[in-house]
């Protein structure tokens, strides 16, 4: 398995067979350096998207044509991007579970708002966020989305058993380092926790050190750096 960040919120996961982009803003994400996106999404076979906001899905549908796969996203968003033509899409909801190229994707529960708010008028209703665990090749990756804790966290830790966490903790708008920490000794039997919707702006913070801080011994904090594969 290989995960690589693309900034932000935005990851390539490579699990059995297929490429998931999930969240992949690239256009205007002070993290990704813009010649990159041709090494980013090459072979990607799907896009996932957690919400709506355009921090996370400004360029899923144009990422999706242009490769000629579908974005897989809760059913709302799905709806409003058929009917505009942006992209073939997937629509699901939360408890939902797909196969992509034999990794199972289930839809769970995040807390967080969500509208379209990237196309320079009126916020446009959305759905609502979620998170996905990703099951395949022996290991499960809960990718949090935006969220704050939740008490959802117990009952998704208990019953997917995730290994791998994928956590927003950047504060602000979700959780910070130290309630990510708090949830994850709480809930979770996390081996590997990789950060993300951090360091992209001043008012996020800039270092994993608090969440580090928090967590027992036997878990292994990954500051990703941008398209830097990390192998699990």
């Amino acid at each position: 398995m290989q995960i690589t960040w693309l900034g932000h919120s935005g990851f390539r996961i490579e699990i059995e067979e297929a490429v998931l982009l999930v969240d992949p803003w690239l256009t205007g994400n002070p993290m990704f350096p813009a010649m990159a996106e041709d090494q980013a999404i090459q072979g990607a076979t799907h896009v996932l998207l957690t919400h709506a906001h355009g921090d996370h899905a400004a360029d899923a549908a144009r990422i999706a044509k242009k490769l000629g796969i579908k974005v897989h996203c809760v059913h709302e968003v799905s709806e409003w991007m058929n009917a505009g033509d942006l992209a073939e899409t997937v629509g699901f909801g939360k408890g939902g579970t797909l196969t992509l190229g034999g990794a199972k994707v289930t839809m769970v529960n995040a807390s967080h708002s969500a509208s379209i708010d990237y196309l320079g008028g009126p916020l446009l209703p959305a759905g609502s966020a979620a998170g996905f665990m990703i099951a395949g090749e022996g290991h499960t990756i809960y990718v949090s989305g935006d969220t704050d804790i939740m008490a959802d966290m117990a009952w998704m830790a208990e019953y997917h058993h995730p290994d791998i966490g994928i956590l927003s903790c950047g504060g602000h708008y979700t959780m910070d380092m130290a309630r990510a920490a708090w949830a994850a000794r709480k809930w979770f039997n996390f081996r590997w926790i990789i950060p993300c919707h951090y360091k992209t702006f001043p008012i996020l913070a800039q270092d994993a050190g608090p969440l580090r801080a928090g967590l027992p011994p036997g878990i292994e904090v990954i500051e990703p750096e941008v398209m830097e594969p990390i192998q699990i």
